[in-house]
């Protein structure tokens, strides 16, 4: 019975000695998972940044499109319009408005006669509309696969991270020849630290990346319904011409 006390006191002890808090299992888990932790750490702080970004940047872009389109739609002059924002475009769709224009005038400058000179110049005005869709696009959608593959693969390096530290700990076991808690919880809740880094960083990544290309994907059909609006405005100004 005295021994049983001993051995409980001395297992309670021997857990003391180590800080079960959040910070003392990082400080003393091993090269391997601090480093994995780490790694999480600096992916979950990136994935947060984007996410902000991402969320204050759809909405302006927004407001900006309703901004242009109020402009477009109010029955004054395209041409005036694009004198205004040829110089500096503030979202894509005046972008594409303005590559439209522009190869517009130039294709006026030289001018267009003939079926065949009008048909090739629809077909320009598409190709650079579509250009600078894809291109805008491009640079709304910047970062995207970063959170795709943090969501993905996040929870396998905390894995990793865990079953290293199980590994390290069951190694103490061996050369300690102690099969005691104290000698395995330590090394054992480090390890679940990481995989529970893992996930805090691949949850939010994953809610974030299908929210917002949600969002992009219909600011995107925005864009694409303002393309063929505008080309069959231009297809009818052609038609005018040809008259």
């Amino acid at each position: 019975m005295e021994n049983q006390v001993v051995d409980a006191v001395t297992l309670g002890q021997s857990v003391m000695a180590h800080d079960m808090s959040m910070w003392g299992l990082f400080m003393q888990a091993g090269i391997v998972v601090k480093t994995v932790m780490i790694g999480l750490m600096l992916a979950s702080v990136w994935v947060w940044a984007i996410v902000i970004e991402k969320l204050i940047r759809l909405r302006k872009l927004r407001a900006q499109a309703n901004t242009f389109e109020e402009a477009f739609w109010s029955g004054g002059s395209l041409e005036d319009l694009y004198d205004r924002i040829a110089d500096q475009p503030r979202d894509p769709m005046s972008a594409i408005f303005v590559s439209a224009m522009r190869e517009w005038r130039r294709s006026n400058a030289r001018g267009v006669k003939g079926e065949t000179m009008r048909a090739r110049l629809q077909q320009r005005l598409e190709r650079s509309m579509e250009i600078t869709l894809g291109r805008e696009m491009d640079r709304v959608e910047r970062y995207m696969t970063f959170l795709a593959s943090v969501g993905s693969t996040a929870p396998f390096v905390g894995l990793f991270g865990t079953v290293w530290g199980i590994m390290v700990s069951f190694q103490a076991i061996a050369a300690s020849k102690n099969t005691s808690l104290a000698v395995v919880a330590p090394g054992i809740a480090e390890a679940l630290l990481a995989t529970a880094m893992g996930l805090v960083a691949a949850i939010p990544a994953v809610v974030a990346y299908n929210k917002i290309s949600s969002d992009l994907n219909r600011y995107g059909n925005r864009l694409e319904a303002f393309v063929d609006e505008f080309t069959s405005i231009l297809s009818r100004q052609l038609d005018d011409a040809r008259d």
